[in-house]
């Protein structure tokens, strides 16, 4: 089984879309599709990731210990990727860094897009 793609929640699609048009290029994605008012679609050659209004009409809330990684090869990358969420709408879920308790060599940062969906982009160890 493979994973077709990944949706978040937002409750502002133009809001959402001012962060991610910024951190999906630090990953070379772009915005494919845009459904007004409703939902937002990046990937590169194939659709990835969806942020959507939820569907059943309720607010979108972040899911409590959720949250998806994005891979990069350099750390430049990473810190490239943290600074532009933070200029673009974004939180700090954890700096560019080190992340000991998982591997000596994974480097990784953590970001809360304006909903508060949790994001990271990791630099795998070698071999990973």
């Amino acid at each position: 089984m493979i994973v077709h793609h990944l949706s978040l929640g937002t409750n502002d699609p133009s809001r959402a879309q001012r962060f991610y048009d910024a951190v999906m290029a630090t990953l070379g994605l772009r915005l494919m599709k845009r459904r007004p008012n409703s939902e937002l679609i990046y990937g590169a050659n194939v659709f990835l990731l969806s942020v959507v209004r939820p569907s059943d009409g309720k607010p979108a809330s972040a899911g409590h210990g959720a949250h998806i990684a994005f891979s990069a090869e350099s750390r430049e990358r990473v810190d490239h990727f943290h600074a532009e969420g933070l200029a673009h709408g974004g939180r700090d879920a954890g700096s560019p860094g080190v992340r000991d308790k998982y591997d000596p060599h994974y480097y990784g940062a953590f970001l809360l897009d304006p909903d508060g969906n949790k994001i990271e982009l990791w630099e795998p160890p070698e071999g990973q």
